[in-house]
């Protein structure tokens, strides 16, 4: 009896032990604040990208968020996209040493952005995506490190903005980084620059198709008035020749 209440009491032991391992392997990491490009972020090039928001309290909701570009690589131009309940501040600051683009000096770049929720912010059990578009992308580094100040309805900031060290694991608070692919042609790099500034060299392509279509309905017009023509002529055949026949009978 007493080795059976042994044996009873190790596999209690062993199963309570093994539940814990279980529930504790079950629990998911908590999320963080991330970012990710739509497309492909290519060095030198143009891209939108998405920071990723969850929500990871119970009882509170996010009501701002804030993103802090990386000041040892500026950007030239950074444009938010509206999301619907939220105010959005852009803060601009001086650059110590002025960036080109376009045959252009820039003298000042974004340096923060900030999302404000107008109501309830991003509830318990939900995410938000805020884009950015961003460019020209470095061609000197693999990466861009943002750093993020995530704000809760109770006055919570959680601080994103610890950077992951190479063979380290993942900090507690890792900052929001992308990942930058490998330049692309020159071709591409062009459109992207084009598309980015709001510049385009679709105009000729535009005149010609609008050319075409004027064409198209020209010629539907005239067919259209020659198939009413050819029909009046068939219909006043027709009563002529009815009145043929009723002369002759």
């Amino acid at each position: 009896m007493k080795n059976i209440s042994r044996k009873t009491s190790r596999l209690v032991t062993v199963g309570a032990l093994a539940g814990t391992a279980v529930l504790a392997v079950s629990v998911p990491a908590f999320a963080h604040v991330t970012v990710q490009p739509e497309g492909a972020a290519a060095k030198g090039g143009y891209a939108v990208v998405d920071f990723k928001v969850p929500n990871e309290r119970d009882n509170a909701s996010t009501t701002k968020l804030e993103v802090n570009l990386p000041a040892d690589h500026p950007l030239a131009s950074v444009m938010p996209q509206p999301v619907d309940g939220w105010k959005i501040q852009v803060t601009k600051s001086t650059l110590a040493k002025p960036l080109e683009m376009h045959g252009k000096k820039i003298t000042e770049a974004v340096t923060k952005v900030t999302w404000t929720a107008d109501g309830k912010g991003i509830e318990p059990g939900y995410f938000q995506k805020f884009p950015l578009s961003l460019g020209a992308l470095p061609e000197d580094t693999d990466q861009l490190v943002f750093k993020a100040l995530q704000t809760y309805s109770d006055k919570e900031v959680v601080r994103w903005i610890e950077v992951q060290q190479k063979g380290q694991d993942e900090p507690d608070n890792p900052a929001p980084t992308l990942r930058l692919t490998a330049a692309a042609d020159g071709d591409a790099h062009s459109a992207s620059a084009q598309d980015a500034t709001g510049s385009t060299d679709a105009k000729p392509a535009a005149q010609n198709t609008a050319a075409a279509e004027s064409g198209s309905d020209t010629t539907a017009r005239v067919l259209g008035v020659v198939g009413i023509v050819v029909g009046a002529a068939g219909v006043a055949y027709g009563v002529f020749a009815g009145r043929r026949r009723t002369t002759a009978a």
